[in-house]
């Protein structure tokens, strides 16, 4: 039985390396340079579907995944009719609205990686459910932000007892809370992500918490842009091995010197920044501006064979928009080159689809991304969308 701090050694210090660092390193500078790709408008809508599709992702690692779509419909407020779909569109719900939240509190709260925000998570996520959508398979209502009080079996890994649940909690942040520069706050992410899972603070939503900490603790970094809920979705087994992989006692001498094994953090961590440079690397190669020009004018190609008021004069003028943010609307129909009737028809049938929106009835237009437009756009970012619902 685990009841002292000493026996989740080794948090940090002893299994870094010089091929850990220069990956982070260049993590670091490949996510840095990616906050000031496209127009701060797209980059605000992409954001708002990274939040969404993290909703999906997270909940689908513990099994609660819903269509895409039922998400969509859930921030227009439209529940499904069957409960057991509309309890898990209210679970989305509320991953979106706590992410938002937190986002919001990372630029002010004196440090992410504490199990101070670490419960403010797991607060922000369960308070938004009802009694009933927070009861567990066994009848357990999962108290927002309560530290459990039973001793809890995770597959073959016994967590530390309850009432040494604070003693842990303290060596957390004593290791993590004082992490500055972005190569160690990187690699001290991963080591969080892992050792607050091992610690298994609450009864029930570990993983959502410390999925949902994680992105927030790289939000300075990612600007929202991605996260590592994807890959980690995406690998879902080698997640999950790695994870129970880190857990083991000790190999041997030659395997650090704390009571678990360092060799098997070190793997965790590797696989960690595997992940987030992966999808780094995917969010830079799909808003390099050459690129963004080719999906738009295969989707318009595409529409307009399709629908005779989509018309490949568009491929242009929603470019400039991606590229250069909102326009009028007479900036957009004059792009066009097309007669004043025919553009606006245009323009109507482009903000009908939601390739581009608008906050007013006359107000400007910006890039939309409508979620049958990102197989073209985004491809391969959520690609659960084009799998049709029953």
């Amino acid at each position: 039985m685990y009841a002292s701090s000493h026996q989740f050694e080794p948090l940090l210090r002893s299994i870094h390396t010089e091929e850990l660092y220069a990956r982070a390193a260049t993590i670091v500078q490949s996510a840095l340079s990616l906050t000031s790709a496209a127009h701060p408008t797209a980059r605000a809508m992409i954001r708002e579907l990274v939040r969404s599709m993290n909703s999906y992702y997270s909940n689908r690692i513990e099994g609660q995944g819903t269509h895409p779509l039922n998400i969509e419909k859930a921030l227009r407020d439209d529940f499904s009719q069957r409960p057991d779909v509309a309890k898990l569109q209210r679970i989305a719900l509320a991953h979106i609205d706590a992410e938002r939240e937190l986002e919001a509190r990372v630029t002010t709260c004196e440090s992410v990686l504490t199990s101070k925000f670490l419960i403010e998570v797991h607060t922000a996520l369960y308070s938004r459910l009802s009694d009933t959508d927070r009861t567990t398979e066994d009848g357990y209502i999962v108290e927002p932000g309560a530290l459990r009080k039973e001793t809890v079996e995770v597959g073959l890994h016994i967590p530390p007892v309850a009432a040494s649940l604070p003693k842990f909690l303290s060596r957390l942040d004593e290791v993590y809370g004082r992490v500055t520069s972005w190569d160690n706050r990187l690699i001290a992410i991963a080591c969080l992500h892992h050792r607050a899972a091992w610690v298994h603070p609450f009864r029930d939503g570990n993983g959502r918490a410390t999925r949902l900490q994680s992105h927030c603790a790289l939000w300075p970094l990612s600007a929202g842009l991605w996260s590592p809920s994807r890959g980690l979705a995406r690998a879902r087994q080698d997640y999950y091995a790695h994870l129970h992989n880190a857990d083991a006692p000790r190999r041997g001498d030659l395997d650090g010197r704390g009571n678990l094994t360092a060799a098997g953090l070190s793997e965790w961590i590797r696989f960690f920044l595997e992940v987030c440079e992966d999808q780094v690397n995917y969010m830079s190669r799909m808003l390099e501006l050459d690129g963004m020009k080719r999906r738009i004018e295969a989707l318009v190609t595409f529409r307009s064979a399709e629908d005779k008021n989509i018309r490949p004069q568009a491929i242009l003028p929603l470019y400039h928009v991606f590229a250069a943010g909102p326009i009028t609307r007479g900036e957009f129909t004059q792009m066009t080159g097309l007669g004043e009737r025919t553009a606006r028809t245009l323009l109507s049938r482009l903000l009908a689809t939601r390739l581009l929106v608008s906050d007013t009835p006359h107000g400007p237009v910006r890039f939309g991304l409508p979620l049958d437009a990102l197989r073209f756009l985004f491809p391969e970012l959520y690609p659960e969308v084009d799998i049709r619902l029953d």
